[in-house]
């Protein structure tokens, strides 16, 4: 008996330690220059196992009751993460999560991460190769949130995922890095309407940080556009623009999107390096 007892309270201690060590975890937003850029860490057994910090902006399609109190129209609701935001988060050798809420757990985001060895050939030879991705991002949302939702048409709580995502992948051991804009949509179960998620300001490691509160050395080249040719095309009163040139494009086009354009080039070399600034090699759903 006192040795059945003994293993309870080992496994209770055990456990006890395992959950106190998920929720290790510090919000560093306040530190950060930019307003809005947050700064999250995920500690284990007092070691630093996740750092993330990015800037996030949130799109949400919401019904409304039309004017006739019969149809139902959709309007967007904009947000922001805000400072302040509770967390949570575990690691582990090849799945680490941070969770992320708000506003009295009316929203919670949260991100997931796996790291997995993949065979890459070179020179004909076949070698094992580890990496890490975001694996699989989750939104919770409450339209009862008068806020950001007005007059929303059966308000409630609403939950929205990706589908088999593959997103910032890197070689393990380093930090994906990225400051242009990420996009992500993400659909919701319920309404199966498309939630579109924008990232940018990027650094993440969620294994294999070798530094207290220190990133590891970066992946190279995490997001840089693909060159520009060097005699851009140039139109002519003949040979208008191309309309069909940006119709598998993802992302929307923003004013204030950072770009590396000459601002004396012609029309189509800044609607090409428009283009380009939002990159999507290594941002991708299956």
């Amino acid at each position: 008996m006192d040795s059945a007892v003994g293993f309870c309270v080992l496994g209770c201690l055990l456990l006890s330690s395992v959950l106190l060590a998920e929720q290790e975890v510090e919000n560093l937003s306040g530190l950060s220059p930019n307003p809005d850029k947050d700064i999250f860490v995920v500690r284990e057994n007092g070691t630093t196992c996740l750092m993330a910090e990015f800037a996030v902006r949130f799109l949400i399609p919401y019904d409304v009751l039309a004017l006739n109190g019969i149809d139902l129209i959709t309007e967007q609701a904009s947000l922001a993460l805000p400072r302040g935001a509770r967390i949570e988060g575990s690691c582990g050798s090849t799945e680490a999560e941070l969770h992320i809420s708000w506003v009295n757990n009316a929203y919670t985001l949260r991100i997931y991460f796996t790291k997995e060895k993949r065979t890459m050939g070179s020179d004909g030879k076949a070698k094992e190769t580890e990496i890490w991705k975001m694996s699989k991002v989750q939104l919770v949302y409450n339209t009862s949130d008068t806020t950001h939702f007005i007059n929303a048409y059966n308000p409630g709580k609403h939950t929205a995922s990706t589908h088999r995502l593959s997103a910032l992948v890197t070689p393990g051991g380093r930090s994906y890095v990225c400051a242009a804009q990420q996009t992500l949509t993400l659909i919701s179960s319920d309404h199966q309407k498309g939630i579109t998620i924008y990232m940018s300001d990027i650094q993440i490691q969620p294994f294999d940080i070798k530094s207290d509160f220190v990133f590891s050395e970066r992946k190279k080249d995490s997001c840089t556009p693909p060159p520009l040719t060097s005699q851009p095309h140039k139109p002519t009163p003949l040979t208008p623009l191309p309309t069909h040139t940006c119709l598998h494009c993802r992302f929307p086009v923003f004013p204030s999107m950072r770009t590396n354009q000459n601002h004396t080039a012609q029309h189509a070399s800044l609607y090409t390096r428009t283009i380009s600034a939002h990159n999507t090699v290594d941002l991708y759903i299956d």
